[in-house]
């Protein structure tokens, strides 16, 4: 079998960022999936995975209402490794395009209180797996890094 392209990355060199993993066409449109990469896989700690799903609540939840990007985003969601996430978005938005959502996603992430969205037991597959205290965490570390060095391209093997 081919090695698929995400495969095709080096990750021992590979930063936190934003990337464009692919870009497909389903039928005349295009839709791109980004590379959300909040740490460096293999160098430091995966996310633990209550702090991601809290995450990935949070950023869906952000995203899915913001009003520039909400019709644009097809699906929001974490990487098996636990190192980032995914996002698909219709068209063919650069990263760069997306650095202003990112941070704003991320630091309402950061400075979230009050009940998670769609933590109920009638609202979530595992509504117990939560952690927005590290999550919080986690969030601020990834705002800090898209600050400062937000890197828009992969490193190839």
């Amino acid at each position: 079998m081919d090695l698929i392209p995400s495969f095709q990355i080096d990750h021992t060199r590979l930063l936190p960022g934003i990337y464009v993993s692919r870009t497909d066409t389903v039928g005349s449109e295009y839709v791109t999936t980004f590379d959300v990469r909040m740490k460096r896989p293999s160098k430091e700690p995966a996310i633990h995975p209550n702090a991601m799903h809290t995450i990935e609540h949070l950023a869906a939840t952000y995203i899915r209402n913001d009003p520039e990007w909400k019709d644009q985003l097809v699906y929001w969601g974490p990487m098996g490794c636990l190192t980032g996430c995914y996002m698909v978005m219709k068209g063919r938005p650069a990263p760069q395009d997306l650095l202003q959502l990112m941070i704003k996603t991320f630091e309402f992430c950061a400075n979230f209180e009050g009940e998670i969205p769609g933590a109920k037991p009638k609202e979530c597959g595992n509504y117990l797996l939560h952690d927005l205290p590290m999550a919080r965490y986690e969030a601020q570390k990834y705002v800090d890094i898209l600050r400062t060095n937000p890197v828009f391209e992969y490193p190839k093997i």
